[in-house]
């Protein structure tokens, strides 16, 4: 059997990297997150620039502080042998209930263990009604039968 982990990556491959990385986003753990990364990572997060899963994890208990009741659907964009792009979209709320969904793209890079060596991330946030929200399912992973972004007219 191909392990899905594992550049190059086909279609169906890249399909399945991209929610086995929503899956994780979803679980809301960092310290889970950041070992689909190597240990030496770069990333770039709007304006922030990590190096390292130590950063990373710090970055995303930061993130999930914040951004309450957080959820998360990516979607294949293009790839090639040992790299993704992805368009995605995350609803969430602050502290003081402002609702909000963040759109954004990323290009991945993955090395030859199938582990994101660089991502570059790019997003936006939009305010939003509470009555405006799209994402509805129990916090974690999203359901199977759940649409996508395409099929919510994200």
């Amino acid at each position: 059997m191909i392990n899905i982990l594992l550049p190059p990556f086909t279609r169906e491959k890249a399909i399945a990297k991209v929610r086995l990385a929503e899956d994780s986003w979803n679980s809301r753990n960092p310290e889970h997150v950041s070992q689909s990364y190597t240990p030496d990572s770069r990333w770039r997060n709007r304006a922030e620039f990590l190096t390292g899963r130590r950063e990373i994890i710090a970055f995303l208990h930061r993130k999930w502080a914040k951004e309450l009741d957080y959820r998360l659907i990516k979607e294949l964009w293009a790839f090639t042998d040992n790299r993704i792009a992805v368009r995605f979209a995350y609803e969430w709320h602050d502290d003081s209930g402002f609702w909000f969904r963040s759109y954004g793209n990323e290009n991945w890079e993955f090395d030859a263990n199938g582990l994101m060596r660089t991502r570059y991330a790019s997003i936006n946030d939009l305010p939003i009604r509470e009555s405006d929200r799209k994402y509805h399912w129990p916090l974690g992973r999203r359901p199977d039968h759940y649409p996508g972004l395409s099929e919510l007219g994200l």
